[in-house]
């Protein structure tokens, strides 16, 4: 009988050993989970200072200067003295057309003025030799006075052939179309061989000057108008200087490497897009610059004192759209806060309601937390020395 009760207690021995320990187990668990039920997000400490307003405004490439080759003078194109897609200089020959017709009216016209000018010759002997007989009444004043007629005519000969000539030296010279800028020249319509025609509607070739290059931009007519008030109040400060600097981003999303400036502002809003075009003129030496690429550019138009900025990892939006933070309040909870951004500064947003010098915004671990839940918080700025040491 007693072993009968050693052997019934024993497996009850066991069923209590293991409810304690899966007691054990549960409630560390339990603590466990209380443990974790906090997680860990870092934030940003948000600050008031002034920031720079800045546009960005789409835009287009430029050539600074530009010219379109024409002939001024038919004829058959000799040579071509360029290679396509050069640098040429002002003055340079790019073109050479048959001048022998052009050189042969020129010879003519000289040969024209030598007459003239023999005949002038001439006629004035006549008339000065009249003029001393009709003292001495030997000839009669009219023979006189026509002595002097005929000379006179003689010199409008002389002038009428002189300019005879100099349109046949031009027009010789035309025959050597030069480029009028300096610049790059494009491709060539025109071979060795084919007949070009005066003042021609199709250009030969095009000459583009691309260093310095203009942007045009456009900016809404409402955008210029809130700006202009905004710097009346004394919302906005202006930017020190006259000069309006510009900074280009690429099509690629890069900044372009030199600053530019605002060359001019249109007086006339377009009516069909109700925008204002304003130029912009940048340095552009490696001919990175191409005329018609897309660009964006960014226009420093003042400071906003007050403002405070967020990176753009903190700004989520809201299902009506609405850009919101999420804060770390007194009690360590999330809390949602709707702000209103006004432009980006690289990679942070400049914010101008809805947050206050001091709040707690997290930066990371968002992925982690919702409205109303107990957080562990560590602070940026000492986050960021202990990340160092880790690159």
């Amino acid at each position: 009988m007693q072993i009968h009760r050693k052997l019934m207690f024993k497996p009850l021995g066991l069923a209590l050993a293991s409810a304690f320990l899966l007691a054990a187990c549960g409630g560390n668990e339990q603590q466990n989970a209380a443990g974790q039920s906090a997680p860990a997000v870092t934030v940003l400490t948000v600050k008031v200072e002034s920031v720079p307003v800045a546009s960005e405004l789409p835009g287009r490439t430029a050539p600074y200067l530009i010219a379109e080759l024409r002939p001024q003078v038919t004829g058959i194109v000799k040579q071509r003295l360029f290679k396509e897609g050069s640098v040429v200089k002002a003055g340079q020959v790019l073109y050479q057309i048959d001048a022998a017709t052009y050189q042969a009216a020129a010879d003519s016209a000289r040969a024209s003025l030598a007459r003239a000018e023999a005949n002038l010759d001439a006629a004035r002997l006549k008339a000065e030799r009249y003029a001393e007989l009709v003292k001495i009444e030997a000839v009669s004043k009219q023979a006189n006075e026509e002595a002097v007629a005929a000379m006179k005519q003689a010199q409008a000969d002389v002038g009428s052939a002189k300019a005879a000539l100099d349109r046949a030296r031009i027009d010789l010279g035309y025959t050597r179309v030069a480029s009028p800028i300096a610049g790059r020249i494009g491709r060539s319509t025109v071979t060795p061989g084919a007949l070009v025609t005066a003042n021609q509607v199709a250009a030969l070739a095009t000459v583009q000057q691309l260093d310095p290059i203009y942007v045009d931009l456009t900016q809404s007519s409402t955008e210029l108008l809130h700006m202009k008030r905004d710097l009346e109040s004394g919302k906005l400060q202006r930017v020190s200087g006259n000069a309006v600097p510009v900074q280009l981003v690429l099509e690629d999303g890069s900044l372009y490497g030199a600053a530019g400036k605002l060359a001019f502002s249109e007086v006339t809003v377009d009516q069909a897009t109700g925008s204002v075009t304003l130029r912009a003129v940048f340095p552009n030496p490696r001919g990175e610059l191409l005329p018609g690429m897309y660009v964006r550019a960014r226009l420093a138009q003042g400071v906003q004192d007050n403002a405070i900025r967020v990176p753009h990892a903190a700004v989520s939006r809201d299902p009506k759209g609405n850009a919101t933070v999420m804060l770390v309040n007194a009690e360590s909870k999330v809390e949602p806060r709707v702000v209103k951004t006004a432009q980006s500064l690289g990679d942070q947003w400049v914010v101008t309601e809805g947050l206050a010098a001091g709040d707690r915004v997290i930066v990371e671990g968002l992925q982690r937390v919702r409205p109303g839940a107990p957080v562990q918080v560590q602070d940026a700025a000492a986050a960021s020395p202990a990340a160092a040491p880790a690159k």
